[in-house]
């Protein structure tokens, strides 16, 4: 038994580097948390989760007043019985973005630690299914970009090796839509994927219509093209298109994505870690997608995706936005498209210490010791 010993807990705020729009919202900040995890063997670990700009200061006062309090003295290897022990402490405040966003940041740092001790990347110590996956990326498709600054952000990307490109969809009018994703489908041609994404901004009969619109597209899907949590409406969607839906960076349980998967309500499955509540939920959501032949293509955080995709059999793409750049010494490996996971022990990212300590935001930094 390695008892938890010291935890910091630090929140650092990192502004987008490009202006992010999509058919609900803009992405203006990206608040971190960030867990340290010391065990009495002095082997630490280090976790974190995002928000896309508000809710930062409650999650760290989560950790702070009831989540971290809790695990000093615990067995750092016993993962899943803190995690199962963390929820049900927050049975009152789940299921939700807060307390799902403060569990990743801990159940992450757990990981890393247990991966670090064993010293394995978390791409084996979690499966070992390939040693890279395919990239399709983000960062050009945003919904105020005009046709032409798509088609060549396309472009680009099909010349650097990457699978695919998403374009973010929910203009005011289908034509709006229609015409964007026909300019990158005529300059990329049939082979490149074009992913799109609404961000919940239709109902149901707005979302059949411009389904109905882009079939001729071969679209790879389309994104949480209604609210996450109606699941009835996304059923009468996949049943009236042959275009692959995908859902999941908008659901915050494992029993949300059975309901998905169980009645067919998705095609494409985008569990993300941090708004699932970490890697130990993640996999289980894998698994199970696993078990209905659906792939897993997970929403956002990159650095820690890459490892996760490739532990499993049926993950298909990483997704391309680069998140950690500011805070790491070096970043992804990519080779020819293909995001490679790090053979380093732990989550395989290389955290530079000192520019964490230099952007942490004071009011958030905090220290916790075992009696």
């Amino acid at each position: 038994m390695a008892r938890i010993e010291h935890v910091e807990i630090r929140m650092v705020d990192l502004p987008p580097k490009v202006k992010r729009t999509d058919a609900i919202q803009s992405f203006v900040s990206q608040e971190t948390p960030i867990v340290t995890i010391t065990d009495a063997d002095g082997a630490s670990g280090t976790g974190y989760s995002y928000t896309i700009g508000t809710g930062g200061s409650s999650v760290m006062r989560l950790l702070s007043d009831h989540l971290v309090p809790r695990i000093l003295g615990q067995d750092a290897d016993r993962v899943e019985a803190i995690w199962r022990d963390l929820e049900y402490a927050t049975h009152a405040t789940t299921i939700g973005a807060i307390t799902a966003l403060a569990l990743a940041a801990i159940d992450t740092a757990l990981w890393d630690l247990r991966a670090r001790k064993q010293g394995l990347p978390l791409w084996v110590l979690a499966g070992g299914a390939k040693d890279r996956a395919p990239l399709y990326t983000t960062e050009g498709g945003w919904l105020h970009i005009e046709p032409e600054a798509l088609v060549d952000d396309a472009l680009a990307a099909r010349s650097a090796g990457f699978r695919g490109s998403k374009i973010k969809i929910g203009r005011p009018h289908v034509s709006e839509d229609l015409a964007r994703l026909s300019a990158v489908r005529r300059a990329v041609g049939d082979g490149f994927e074009i992913m799109t994404d609404a961000n919940q901004g239709f109902l149901v009969d707005e979302a059949i219509r411009r389904a109905g619109r882009f079939g001729e597209l071969d679209l790879a899907w389309i994104e949480e093209p209604l609210p996450a949590d109606d699941v009835e409406g996304h059923v009468r969607l996949a049943r009236s298109t042959a275009t692959p839906i995908a859902v999941g960076e908008s659901l915050y349980s494992i029993r949300h994505f059975r309901d998905y998967m169980a009645r067919g309500a998705c095609s494409v499955v985008q569990v993300d870690v941090a708004r699932i509540g970490g890697i130990t939920p993640w996999l289980k959501v894998a698994h199970a997608a696993e078990a209905f032949d659906l792939p897993v293509s997970p929403h956002f955080l990159m650095e820690l995706h890459v490892s996760l995709v490739c532990a499993v059999p049926n993950g298909k793409y990483v997704e391309y936005i680069p998140q950690l750049e500011d805070l790491t010494t070096e970043g992804m490996r990519v080779e020819d498209g293909m995001a490679v996971p790090s053979s380093a022990p732990g989550l395989g990212i290389a955290w530079d210490r000192a520019a964490v300590e230099r952007r942490s935001l004071p009011a958030f930094t905090r220290t916790f010791t075992a009696a």
